[in-house]
């Protein structure tokens, strides 16, 4: 028997799509069959660029199609409640770009409505899937640095050493400022708190600082929190460098992470920045380090294996990692840890609300620190 062929429509084909189109170029399993934006001149040229036979203003088309079977939405954030409610009620399935939603309400609703329809929603981002995280999990699993003590994550952004983003794109993330969340933690930070669970399990507590460089920017920062079920430590660290040069052909950002253990250290030493030549997974044990530099570290890769993990794992009709429940549980976390630096206290996720989340909204678009 012939396996299925998954057909995709792609609402939203702004600046990430660029990542996104090109896993589904030969690959087997799945094809890019339909586009939408509102935007007709870059939707044209989305359509020529990809060899996509069909596109359209109106994302209905697509929820009309009888032949899509997964709706990737990739607009604005305040959008996303609206075109994922409706395709999973069309009878889609749906692959939504992080995060999930901008208040907790609207992620309960779509969640809601992936039960009721019982189609997989899958809320899309890249990095568990970056190669040389991967295999440090295989290598913690593995017990080759002892028993985890500590996991720290570091981002260092500029403005040199990146591709060209449109202002466009540009403008609507930065406005997450005005709404009280910030780019750095809510947005790209969704990235780093989504590995830390996935690495260590559900968050306990959460406690830090959050200053701004300039109106807009959530950085510097100096973020800790425990873990539920597991004894380790966690932290995160951002800085906002505008004339440091970190080369790129993605975003200006330097990511690391560091898992320390009772017998030694992993370290991730980049994912969308190359700002040096180390090897992208180092592990130090018994006085000896290991390169792993035969790893695909290119960022692409990671977008690659993610969405094309989609369609697989649907064929093999197992829930894809990354479901709007764990969607949710990031945004508490990301929610959590802007509450705990602006009141300066610990707060626990699963405690967070809407109202508490947003009492700060004009503290926040007024500057300083949060």
């Amino acid at each position: 028997m012939t396996a299925k062929i998954y057909q995709a429509g792609m609402i939203g084909v702004g600046d990430i799509t660029t990542l996104h189109a090109p896993a589904y170029h030969n690959f087997p399993r799945a094809k890019l069959a339909a586009i939408c934006d509102i935007d007709s001149r870059l939707l044209a040229q989305r359509a020529n660029e990809w060899n996509v036979p069909q596109f359209t203003t109106d994302y209905r088309d697509l929820l009309r199609d009888p032949m899509i079977d997964i709706i990737e939405v990739n607009t604005p954030h305040s959008l996303h409640r609206k075109f994922v409610v409706e395709a999973l009620a069309a009878g889609k399935h749906v692959a939504c770009q992080k995060p999930l939603a901008v208040t907790i309400a609207e992620a309960e609703d779509m969640i809601a409505a992936a039960r009721r329809a019982g189609g997989q929603l899958r809320v899309f981002e890249n990095f568990i899937y970056y190669p040389a995280y991967r295999k440090a999990k295989e290598l913690l699993a593995a017990g080759e640095i002892g028993e985890p003590l500590a996991v720290r994550f570091k981002l260092g952004s500029s403005l040199f050493g990146g591709r060209w983003v449109p202002l466009r794109s540009e403008l609507w993330h930065l406005m997450e400022s005005e709404a009280g969340r910030g780019q750095a933690v809510f947005d790209d930070g969704y990235h780093k708190l989504s590995q830390a669970i996935d690495l260590f399990g559900p968050v306990a507590e959460a406690q830090g600082y959050i200053g701004r460089s300039i109106r807009y920017v959530d950085e510097p920062g100096q973020l800790i929190w425990t873990y539920a079920t597991s004894p380790v430590l966690g932290s995160f660290d951002l800085a906002f460098s505008p004339n440091l040069h970190i080369r790129s052909k993605y975003f200006s950002a330097d990511e690391r992470i560091d898992i320390t253990g009772t017998r030694g250290l992993l370290r991730i030493t980049r994912c969308t920045g190359h700002i040096d030549d180390t090897a992208p997974l180092i592990l130090e044990r018994d006085g000896k380090r290991y390169l792993f530099d035969d790893l695909a570290a290119d960022w692409q890769a990671s977008f690659t294996a993610g969405i094309r993990d989609f369609p697989i794992a649907l064929a093999e009709g197992r829930q894809a990692p990354l479901t709007g429940e764990r969607a949710l549980e990031i945004m508490r976390f990301a929610l959590a840890l802007i509450i705990a630096a602006r009141e300066r206290s610990a707060v626990r996720p699963e405690s967070v609300t809407d109202e508490w989340a947003y009492r700060y909204v004009a503290a926040a678009a007024g500057g300083g620190a949060q």
